[in-house]
């Protein structure tokens, strides 16, 4: 590869090739991170990686009479819910003064989610709350009022199918790196 003249020369060009080559693929790394940091939407929970026991599998926040949403969603169980399912249910007690008392949250099937909305009980001065959702742990929030007590489903059409992704800038900085040396 280099000449018995030149070694010198081709030895420090190889060198200076390499610590430039590196140096780009850590501004590309670098870059990437920064570029994506900055667009994290920590309500966009990731499906999970365990398998799916069945096509359109989903997960929902559960918990059972929790005293707040904070630790109804931290400790709610991960399991997949039952076929027979399709939704998430969140049902919310709280006071008139707006402190919750009691939250539950399940997977539930159609007839469950007829009675989403909010209901006022003069005997005991609560106020409870129901809303359903579709979709992988859509029950994040909590109901408070008719505006967010609601059924709310998804009007795109679910296909199962794989999408094809685009590799991510560091991998192609390895390959066009391979490839130059």
């Amino acid at each position: 590869m280099c000449s018995s003249l030149a070694d010198h020369f081709c030895i420090t060009m190889l060198r200076l090739c390499h610590a430039l080559a590196v140096a780009l693929l850590q501004i590309f790394i670098f870059s990437e991170n920064q570029a994506f940091a900055k667009n994290i939407n920590f309500y966009n929970v990731r499906p999970p990686l365990d398998p799916t026991p069945f096509p359109n599998s989903f997960k929902c926040f559960t918990c059972e009479n929790a005293g707040d949403n904070y630790n109804c969603n931290r400790w709610a169980e991960d399991k997949w819910c039952p076929q027979n399912t399709q939704y998430c249910l969140t049902v919310h007690h709280f006071t008139s003064h707006g402190r919750s008392t009691s939250i539950t949250k399940k997977c539930a099937s159609q007839s469950e989610c007829h009675f989403v909305g909010c209901r006022h009980s003069q005997d005991s001065e609560h106020t409870e709350c129901r809303s359903c959702c579709e979709g992988m742990i859509c029950n994040v929030e909590l109901p408070t009022n008719h505006t967010n007590a609601v059924f709310a489903v998804m009007h795109a059409q679910r296909t199962s199918g794989s999408s094809a992704t685009m590799p991510s800038l560091p991998v192609l900085a390895w390959v066009f790196m391979l490839l130059w040396l």
